[in-house]
């Protein structure tokens, strides 16, 4: 996006302390700080990256939000994928320009907003969602970030193992409770090579979603990883890393279909004993089986 900034747009203003508020502008208003008011006039039809001063002369730099800071302090009724996250789905889904790509779980709509500018309007994004208030929620957010709902996107609510898909995809992220109810689903629908990525938040679901995987039969060996991300503070000589840092958010689960008909070889790796518990909801690798 580029020009001058409208009345209607969403910008982000930074103080001197780097504290960041999010307006949209609008004609006549004011946002109001300890330091006096500042005015939207004075933003309005004035390029990004200028200086605004409140009537107590405090200073403020102004921005339209990046992508990342929309997705973080977006209005939510499900939890948002963070961009540490998306950034790492995008790179090891291998999501490309013209891709088309399914998505079950879009929540409150972050991750479509991220998919959707990386497959560009050559691809095809197609999202489903069972709760209908989170739709919508994903909608409005999706329409404002975009300024409209882009033709190559759509929304369906409901349940993706009861809907009938006549779709061919490149690349499918599933990011539910059980991502494994879903693996045969995708399967039918996945072309061969394509990527599989599961979000999960927890190690019960990490082993199940992968334990299924392989239980399938038509999925590479899964690959899991955990994104983390750091901060550093550098003036001078203080150089170390920051007060705080974004650990834990979720698990990234990755899978290739492979040919139709085709089975995953046997991993010749030996487990450890008693990794197999009666719990367990997939086949046995050779010469094991369950405990008496």
């Amino acid at each position: 996006m580029s020009g001058l900034l409208q009345a209607g747009e969403r910008v982000s203003v930074i103080d001197p302390k780097g504290n960041k508020h999010s307006l949209v502008l609008e004609s006549g208003k004011t946002f109001h700080t300890t330091k006096g008011g500042l005015a939207h006039d004075d933003i309005i039809a004035h390029s990004e990256g200028t200086v605004v001063r409140t009537t107590g002369g405090l200073e403020f730099l102004v921005f339209r939000p990046l992508l990342y800071q929309v997705m973080v302090g977006m209005p939510r009724e499900a939890a948002v994928i963070y961009p540490k996250d998306a950034a790492q789905i995008i790179m090891w889904a291998d999501i490309f320009p013209g891709a088309t790509v399914l998505e079950a779980g879009a929540g409150s709509g972050a991750l479509a907003l991220t998919l959707l500018r990386a497959i560009g309007s050559a691809g095809r994004l197609y999202s489903y969602e069972r709760r209908p208030e989170f739709a919508a929620v994903a909608r409005r957010n999706v329409a404002e970030f975009m300024g409209e709902i882009p033709d190559y996107w759509t929304l369906t609510t409901g349940d993706l193992n009861e809907v009938v898909l006549d779709v061919s995809v490149d690349r499918v992220v599933l990011d539910m409770l059980a991502p494994w109810d879903c693996i045969a689903t995708v399967g039918r629908v996945l072309t061969p090579g394509g990527v599989l990525c599961c979000y999960v938040t927890t190690t019960t679901q990490l082993g199940r979603v992968m334990d299924t995987l392989r239980a399938h039969g038509g999925f590479t060996e899964p690959n899991a990883i955990e994104p983390n991300l750091r901060d550093w503070h550098a003036e001078g000589l203080a150089i170390r890393p920051a007060h705080s840092s974004a650990g834990h958010t979720g698990f990234l689960v990755f899978s290739r279909r492979l040919a139709p008909g085709v089975q995953a070889p046997i991993r010749r790796r030996r487990p450890a004993a008693g990794a197999y518990g009666d719990d367990y909801h997939g086949p046995l690798p050779k010469n094991m089986r369950f405990p008496n």
